[in-house]
Parts: C-alpha cells; sequence; structure tokens
C-alpha cells in the first residue's frame, strides 16, 4: 500500500468563500506576512556544490518521507472560549477537523493558543500485522501559543514543538486513551539528527520506518524560518531518483480523414509542460519537454477511465533511455515546479551526490561542526552505537509573554461566523561514480534548445 494518503481527512472550507479569505488572511497575519498564500518553506535540491556548506554551516538532517505536506492550524479565541483547528495543504486549500483538542503546556485546563505547526501526513504500515494508520510527522513551528517564532533558530522553533505542542497533548492521549478514537490522526514529531550523524539516519531511521521514504532534508540550525524557497534548507536524492514535477498535457494526432479533429483513440505525446508562476487564470505555462509512456502504461491509463490531461505529474530522468519516465500523479500541488527550480534540479542530476559520497564527507562535517563549537575532534574515536543518538537538545522556551505578537482574533472588524467545535579539515576528494547525462535531440536535460523549429 502507498504511504501517500489518497484524501486529506476533514472538511473542506470553500475556496473563495468569506471564511475561506477571513482563515487565510487571519494565518497570514499571524505568520507576519503580506500575503495570503501558502506559507510553508520549499527546500532546494542538494548538489555537490553544497557539501561544502555542510562543512561551513550547523545542519540538522532527517529522513524525507513520502506523504503529503501540510501545516497543522490551531486557532484559539484569547478568551480560551473556542479552539478550532484545521489542516492546510499546498494548494493553499483548508479542512476543519473535528474532535481535537490541544491542552495549554504550562496549564492543561486551558487550551493552547494560535499555533501553526509544518508537518507531513504518510500512511505507516505495520509490517507485521499489515494494520495502517493514518500520521501527521511534524518537523518544526511557525507560531507557537500565539508568538510568532519564525526568526528564531531551528533549534529554538523545534523546542517550541516539542514542549509547547506535542508534550501536553502527547500526555493528554496517554492520560485519556479513550480520547484516541476521535483523532483524524495520530501525531509524532520527526527524530531530528546532527549532519554528521548519516550513518544512523541510513542504517537506523530509514529502515524501521513504516511509511516510503523519498532522500532527506538538510535544514540549517542558525537561520529563521523562510516562507516560498528557502535556498538554506537542501533536499538530497540520489541523482537516478531526482525528480520534477510538471504538468501533463496530452496532445493528440489529427485524424487521417479529418485533419482538423483529434484521434482521441490513438496514443497521444505527453507533453511536459513547466509553470512560469502566475496563479489562477494568469498561471502561466509552456512546453518544456515530453514523457515516455510505454504502450501497456497507457493501455492502463485508458482503462483507468481517470482524468489525466491537466494534471500535476512527477517524474524522473531515465539516463539510460534519456527519456523523462512517470512516477506519480500530484494531485496535492495546484501548479508543477516553477522554471527556477526545474533548472536547479536538472543541474542536481547532473551534479547529483551518491549516497557513499555524502557518507565519505561525514568525518570532516563532524570535525569542522565541532571546531565551531571548540570542541576537540573525535575523529580517531570510535562512533557512539547509533540506537545512543539523540536529537540535538533544545532550550526549554521562555515562558514571558510579553513578546507575544497581539492574537489576530482581536485585530480589525469581527470575523465571520465561526464554524460548530466541531576545522579546518580537508575534505576527502568526491568522486562520481557514473558519466554525464548522454544527449539527446529531443530532451530539453541535454539536447538543443530549439528541435524542427520549435522551442524544446
Amino acid at each position: 500500500m502507498s504511504s501517500v494518503p489518497l484524501e486529506l481527512p476533514g472538511s473542506v472550507i470553500p475556496r473563495g468563500s468569506e471564511i475561506d479569505a477571513w482563515l487565510k488572511g487571519l494565518v497570514a497575519g499571524l505568520c507576519g506576512l503580506e500575503h495570503d498564500r501558502f506559507p510553508g518553506s520549499q527546500p532546494v535540491s542538494f548538489g555537490t556544490r553544497d557539501l561544502d556548506r555542510l562543512e561551513k554551516q550547523d545542519y540538522w538532517v532527517c529522513e524525507k518521507s513520502d506523504g503529503i505536506r501540510v501545516l497543522f492550524v490551531v486557532l484559539t479565541n484569547p478568551d480560551g472560549s473556542t479552539q478550532l483547528v484545521y489542516i492546510v495543504d499546498r494548494k493553499n486549500e483548508y479542512r476543519q477537523l473535528d474532535g481535537m483538542y490541544f491542552p495549554h503546556w504550562e496549564n492543561p485546563a486551558r487550551p493552547l493558543g494560535s499555533t501553526i505547526v509544518d508537518a507531513e501526513l504518510v500512511i505507516d504500515t505495520d509490517p507485521r500485522t499489515k494494520q495502517t494508520t493514518l500520521r501527521m510527522l511534524c518537523f518544526d513551528c511557525i507560531v507557537a501559543d500565539g508568538q510568532n517564532v519564525m526568526d528564531r533558530n531551528l533549534e529554538k522553533r523545534y523546542g517550541r514543538l516539542r514542549e509547547h505542542f506535542y508534550k501536553p497533548y502527547s500526555k493528554m492521549m496517554s492520560d485519556h486513551p479513550h480520547m484516541r478514537a476521535s483523532q483524524p490522526f495520530d501525531i509524532r514529531v520527526k527524530e531530528i539528527n546532527l549532519s554528521y550523524h548519516l550513518e544512523k539516519v541510513f542504517d537506523v531511521d530509514i529502515p524501521k520506518l513504516q511509511h516510503g521514504n523519498d532522500g532527506l532534508i538538510y535544514t540549517p540550525v542558525t537561520t529563521p524560518y523562510v516562507p516560498g524557497t528557502d535556498t538554506n534548507i537542501l533536499k538530497w536524492k540520489p541523482p537516478s531518483e531526482n525528480s520534477i514535477d510538471f504538468k501533463l498535457v496530452l496532445r493528440f494526432p489529427s485524424l487521417p480523414s479529418r485533419p482538423n479533429q483529434p484521434d482521441l483513440g490513438a496514443k497521444p505525446v505527453f507533453a511536459l509542460h513547466v509553470w512560469n508562476g502566475g496563479e489562477g487564470a494568469r498561471a502561466q505555462y509552456e512546453p518544456y519537454d515530453v514523457m515516455y509512456v510505454e504502450d501497456e502504461e497507457w493501455e492502463q491509463w485508458k482503462a483507468s477511465r481517470e482524468q489525466l490531461d491537466d494534471r500535476i505529474v512527477e517524474v524522473h530522468w531515465d539516463n539510460v533511455k534519456e527519456h523523462w519516465r512517470f512516477m506519480r500523479f500530484r494531485d496535492d500541488k495546484l501548479h508543477g515546479n516553477h522554471r527556477k527550480v526545474v533548472e536547479g534540479i536538472i543541474q542536481s542530476i547532473a551534479d547529483g551526490v551518491e549516497k557513499d559520497d555524502l557518507l565519505a564527507r561525514s568525518t570532516a562535517i563532524k570535525n569542522a561542526w565541532k571546531a565551531r563549537h571548540g570542541q576537540p575532534s573525535q575523529s580517531s574515536q570510535p562512533p557512539p552505537h547509533p540506537h545512543s543518538q539523540h536529537p540535538p537538545p533544545s532550550h526549554h522556551p521562555s515562558s514571558h509573554h510579553q513578546q507575544q505578537n497581539p492574537n489576530p482574533y482581536a485585530q480589525g472588524p469581527p470575523p465571520p461566523p465561526l464554524p460548530s467545535k466541531k576545522a579546518p579539515i580537508v575534505a576527502p576528494r568526491v568522486e562520481r561514480n557514473y558519466g554525464p547525462l548522454a544527449s539527446s535531440p529531443w530532451s530539453k536535460v541535454s539536447g538543443p534548445a530549439v528541435v524542427s523549429g520549435f522551442k524544446r
């Protein structure tokens, strides 16, 4: 069974409705943003150049789960009379969740104030019983108990995530197990590791996963949370597994007897269009390349009777056969990758880093980290047992509230009626174990920009 949920739980808030506009404005206010777009951060693809960055900066690393990226939003009135819970996908669609309550970290009798958590929804499958569990894995915090913490470093944000959001909720579930039946999913905090504990991630963390893995995420410790593309957050995959999201556009040949009409029974050209920006009717797409589809795949797609045209599709580059290949549809995304992101991913495919190269750099990364923090190098000491590793220490957040932002509930005109509650070290020489991408007259990756007068 796939680890990616087919549908998100909750009741959809109609897009463009009054309550939808009010919610987006409220979340934008909590995040200190001047727009109401999806405020989550997005990583960039990892390349050879980023090996040096891991030596020069403190990074935390975790496995990248194969699931659906979401923001988890808890909205609480200042007087604590109402607490509403929503989940938001990357299409910026809000869904209200019923049956959930989050107690305050200081006093469980009070509700937790407005909080926004960054997370991934996955389906975990128990290998023994085959029982599946919808689970939300939390990895960052944007707003905690009414306070915007985006300008804090990752260590403090992670501390708020654990201490303010997760621990009180987890204790409540432990003290009142009957409440689990009303929860739409289980909640966990994702395990984080120092960047040089990569062997543990590969040998311990990933093998014990009950859902799919999609690579690694490196997040800098000292930088703030950045909405939109954050060039400091690095997404690593083996070069052969790097993928791109395009819009799929089917183009059928014309009927031999009627050249002005498409032959809908024929196999079409599977065009991949790249997003150049814009939203809604102003969204700009243009042809970029084509996707190769086997005849058998095409017959299966036809038999499924699913809509194929005009959907976001994730593809990877087949370096042997020199074409793009289908991976999955991304109905959780409103748009494909932006052209600038696509160019960056293609660069990562051509200039990617293999797993062995990444592991070979771990000792240099560890020694550089220790040198920055005035600690002696331990490269000559045996590494600790993988099971003894713990997430980086988190400072307990201050309990003072003088710096909290005013609660947006108290700002501006009253909202529409609420829905019901419901060290210097010389790095090892990196050697690639693969050759350059072969040229292809039909591929933007390495082929010519223009073919038969048409831009590719």
